[in-house]
């Protein structure tokens, strides 16, 4: 075979070969193409239960545990509405307070020479739950249930005094109005006695017994004689009374 016709066979077989590259290329775009448009159809799959989902790293929100962690850790003197539900009806959910469960005691509010008028009555809640004071202490100023209830200065507060366990509350009392001097006669009273009110109202069994202070055997007592509703503080039990 001659030069010529060895370089003619050589030109037909990469003529051949690259015919065939180029009907092997076209193939396979013609079948990525089919892929693509197959996928593309295709409906796409569900994200596997507990996956992140598209754009973050973090897992799904989980259920919720019914806690919203603000849930109070102590009692409120507010009312809820629910009067008559429990002990008393006072319209909390805690009970009133019961004169045995107390402990009481009483200051004299007066200056040092000045005639006994004003006075602090407090009680302590000897237990470790919550109780209930109700509108002001249905006091006597002598002894005997016959004795005359001493009038409330003004209307009582309608809120219940919810009295935590351990915690005080606070009345304030005014005995004595005349101001006459000389030889008059007044009657004397050396305790004051109380009951408390329930919630709906009525009295609750039991008496408060209110000894006089040291220094006091007896103190002049009238028919001006007020005493102030239950309250939380000194100063809002006794800021009405002292303008008496």
């Amino acid at each position: 075979m001659n030069s010529k016709t060895a370089g003619y066979g050589a030109l037909r077989r990469g003529l051949r070969g690259a015919l065939l590259g180029a009907t092997v290329a076209t193939a396979l775009l013609t079948l990525t193409a089919c892929q693509g448009d197959d996928q593309a159809a295709a409906p796409p799959t569900a994200a596997p239960s507990g996956s992140a989902s598209a754009g973050g790293s973090g897992p799904g929100p989980s259920a919720s545990t019914g806690d919203s962690g603000t849930g109070s850790t102590g009692p409120t003197a507010t009312a809820t509405g629910d009067s008559g539900e429990t002990g008393g009806g006072n319209g909390t959910e805690y009970p009133d307070c019961e004169a045995d469960g107390l402990t009481t005691a009483v200051e004299l509010q007066d200056e040092r020479g000045e005639t006994p008028r004003h006075f602090l009555l407090t009680v302590t809640n000897g237990a470790k739950t919550p109780c209930v004071l109700n509108d002001a202490p249905v006091l006597r100023l002598t002894a005997g249930d016959d004795a005359p209830i001493v009038d409330p200065l003004g209307e009582p507060d309608t809120e219940p005094v919810v009295v935590e366990g351990g915690a005080k509350a606070y009345a304030g009392l005014y005995v004595f109005g005349n101001d006459e001097g000389g030889e008059a006669q007044y009657d004397q009273s050396d305790r004051f006695t109380a009951t408390l009110v329930a919630g709906e109202g009525t009295e609750l069994r039991g008496t408060l017994v209110f000894d006089l202070p040291d220094g006091l055997d007896t103190v002049s007592v009238d028919d001006a004689a007020r005493v102030n509703g239950w309250a939380g503080t000194e100063g809002l039990a006794m800021r009405p009374i002292t303008q008496l």
